[in-house]
This record gives C-alpha cells, structure tokens and sequence, in this order.
C-alpha cells in the first residue's frame, strides 16, 4: 500500500443494498478491493424498491427490480462502483455502465429446507413450500405434482422462521445466499442437483459495476477481481436468457460448469405448473489461459489453429449460449415462457 503523508487516502465508496446478504457480499468484494487497489473501501447503503415494496416479484416486473435504484445512485455519483447479485440483474447492459468483474463463483445450487429432512419429492399432499421464483415454482411442482405453494417474500431469518413456526412446509432458498450468511438454524438442507434442478442464470456469481468512465485505476484495480471461468460460464447463462428473450425471474433455469477443460451447460424452460419443459444440454470443449488472463479460448474449431486461437471468451461464450437458445426455442420454449420488457 502507498503511503500518503498529506491527509487520509480517499476511500472507494461501493454502493450495495442494505439486506443482510446484500451487506455481506459487498463486505466480502470490499475487502478484496481494499487489498488489490491500495484503498479504504466503505459501504454506501442504496434503498431500492425491491426492499421497500413487498409485493411479488413477478408482479413488480422483476427484471432490473434491484438494480434501477442502485443505478441512478453510481450515475448520480453517490458510489464508485456497486455489486449486484448477477441472477437478478437484466441481461441487457445499459449504456455507460461495465461489469469490470465477476469474482469467483459460489455454489450455484437451490436448497430446499425442512424441519425434519424430508425430501421434496416425499413431502405429503398439500404440503406448503414458499418461493417468489417462477422457476422453482414449476421445478419444485414438476417434482411433487401434490404441494401447494405460497408466494414468499423477506429476508433468510424470516423465511427460515415461518418453516420452524409450522406455517410452511418448506422454503427454496440459494445455496451461495446461506453459505454466506451462515446463518444457525435447526432446518434439514436439501441441496437439489444442477443437472436436474438447473438454477437462475448467474445464481451465485456477483456483478461488481462501474460506470464505463470511471477513474482508469479504480476499473484496473476492480479487473483483478475477476474470474475467467465465472465470466465464461455466467455469459452463456445470460446469452441463453438473452436469446429466448425471458426476464431472469422467468421459469428458466440454466447452468454452465467447467469440468477440466468441458464446459457443460443445461438449459431447461418451464411451464408454469412444471408439467410442460424444453430443455437441452450441451458439452463444449474451451480451454483457460492462466488464471486473471481473461481469456478463454476454443479448442480446434476446423478453421485453422491461428483462427481459433484469436477468439476472444466473451464472443465465444456468446455464441455457445445463442446456439443453445435457438435449440431450446425450436423445443417450443417460446410458448412456456412470457418474454422479458423493455428496460
């Protein structure tokens, strides 16, 4: 770290939700930032709709119900830089704005909790398990055609207390959210499969954004937090919500791992009731350059060794998520799915 002997450092000022979690991923990116860039970072807490209306996500127009706040306030030069959970940000970036980073990935996986571990698939007739997501709405009934659901919304404690309390049978929660939280509870964890529960596209990856001309050291410093993979893996998620033009709390689930140098992604898109899904899933041979580098790069694509050496990650990742959204719109996904709003 530099030393300054005329007056304190000027400290990074990153703009987060006040949620417990919101707070906690944003404390974990801060203090990475405070390493890397030399820097004081401080929180800067941003009240957004989404935390004061209580209504269901779905009807609130869920795409970009979070971030419009956030971003009014890093436009308006409130903050430096803001970090999102990425599944709940739009797939379209706005203008003037960069993710500069996509650190490294938390588990990606749904948990469905119990009072006393009883699986999903054996909870009884009737039994009442709460979720906001359209999507685990229909995996969770495509599981046990029987359960009655109920439209939920609050932070983990509550949630987790309602289950304790009786009032619910079950609640679907994300893996990454409890893991970093850590939150004590007396409730069984039931950690559903990717490749047959696949989740939100970019659940457990976070966004850290600034605005496209921000101070040239503040985006090379954030830059050190990404993660090549996590980008790669995150961008084909994104490109097949993109493609088949769902919101990202529509009934989508998709996931993207690497597995040596295989990246495999699942796709499926659900009807409401769970009964109906078009899914497809696809194995793809890349290969990551160092890691921090940036690139991913393809494997032998029949064009020459030098031509596929040159492809940047990001376009080939794109074209990997636009390839298995065409796939899955051919599946008949545009009839399941409502199509996402304009921003």
């Amino acid at each position: 770290m530099t030393s300054v002997s005329t007056g304190a450092v000027t400290p990074i000022r990153l703009g987060t939700r006040r949620s417990a979690l919101a707070m906690t991923q944003s404390g974990h990116v801060a203090r990475a930032l405070e390493e890397v860039s030399g820097r004081p970072v401080e929180l800067v807490q941003i009240v957004s709709e989404g935390d004061t209306n209580r209504g269901s996500l779905s009807q609130l127009g869920g795409t970009g119900v979070f971030a419009t706040r956030l971003r009014e306030a890093l436009a308006a030069g409130e903050c430096d830089l803001l970090v999102h959970s990425l599944k709940d940000l739009p797939t379209a970036q706005p203008e003037g704005f960069e993710i500069a980073a996509t650190p490294v990935r938390a588990d990606a996986r749904d948990v469905i909790l119990t009072r006393d571990g009883t699986s999903l698939e054996q909870l009884p007739a009737g039994a009442v398990i709460g979720t906001g997501s359209p999507r685990r709405v229909a995996q969770a009934l495509r599981a046990n055609p029987g359960l009655a659901i109920h439209d939920l919304r609050g932070n983990v404690d509550s949630r987790m207390q309602r289950v304790i309390d009786g009032e619910l049978s079950a609640i679907v929660l994300a893996a990454a959210g409890l893991d970093r939280l850590g939150p004590e509870t007396p409730l069984a964890y039931e950690h559903r499969d990717l490749d047959a529960w696949p989740s939100a596209a970019g659940q457990g990856a976070l966004a850290v954004e600034t605005r496209a001309d921000a101070d040239p050291d503040l985006l090379a410093a954030i830059r050190r937090l990404d993660d090549p993979r996590t980008r790669f893996a995150v961008t084909v998620e994104r490109t097949v919500l993109g493609g088949i033009e769902a919101g990202c709390h529509a009934p989508v689930g998709v996931h993207a791992r690497f597995a040596g140098d295989a990246l495999h992604v699942h796709a499926a898109v659900y009807g409401p009731d769970g009964e109906e899904v078009a899914e497809f899933a696809v194995i793809e041979s890349v290969s990551a350059d160092a890691p921090g580098q940036g690139y991913i790069r393809r494997q032998g694509s029949g064009n020459g060794a030098g031509a596929a050496d040159g492809v940047d990650q990001i376009d080939h990742a794109r074209e990997i998520g636009s390839d298995l959204a065409r796939r899955l719109l051919e599946r008949g996904a545009a009839d399941l799915v409502p199509r996402e709003s304009p921003s």
